[in-house]
């Protein structure tokens, strides 16, 4: 029971605007001055927004690509840390990989779909004690529902000894 007192208290710090941004504020600058928002988060997925704006747009009047693999990270990185907590795992992004298919020029939604492909890879570590690759997708969406970027973000997962 009180593993999941600990989920729904991580849902709500990452879900709640104020609490976010504080969070951001002191733990992840470039995601406050972006403004990234976690829109939803549950066992199995997450979703983070971005909007578009001065802050964010390069040159070209399209969004700054690592503004979008700030997104699409977190949108992982989010689901990493709700499977990982109070598990003594250590978390580490290794690899990442990367399509544009659209210029992004309006408030875009990173959407990641592999929370249970986190959860069994977390369960692994912790059975074999050895480390584990564990990729996962988010697909950045603008306005209209047109995909403009995919993102493939391996996290490394080793149990601390």
């Amino acid at each position: 029971m009180s593993k999941q007192i600990g989920v729904k208290k991580i849902i709500k710090s990452f879900t709640s605007s104020w609490r976010f941004m504080f969070f951001s504020f002191w733990k992840l600058p470039m995601a406050f001055l972006a403004k990234l928002r976690v829109s939803k988060l549950t066992h199995s997925e997450s979703e983070v927004t971005v909007p578009f704006n001065y802050w964010n747009k390069n040159p070209f009047r399209s969004m700054y690509f690592a503004v979008q693999a700030m997104a699409a990270e977190l949108s992982t990185g989010t689901l990493a840390f709700l499977h990982t907590d109070g598990k003594n795992i250590s978390i580490l992004v290794t690899e990442l990989n990367v399509k544009y298919f659209k210029k992004a020029t309006t408030k875009i939604r990173f959407i990641c779909l592999d929370g249970e492909k986190m959860s069994l890879c977390v369960e692994e570590a912790i059975k074999t004690g050895e480390g584990k690759l564990c990729k996962m997708k988010s697909k950045g969406y603008d306005l209209n529902d047109i995909c403009v970027s995919e993102f493939e973000i391996t996290w490394s997962l080793k149990k601390r000894s």
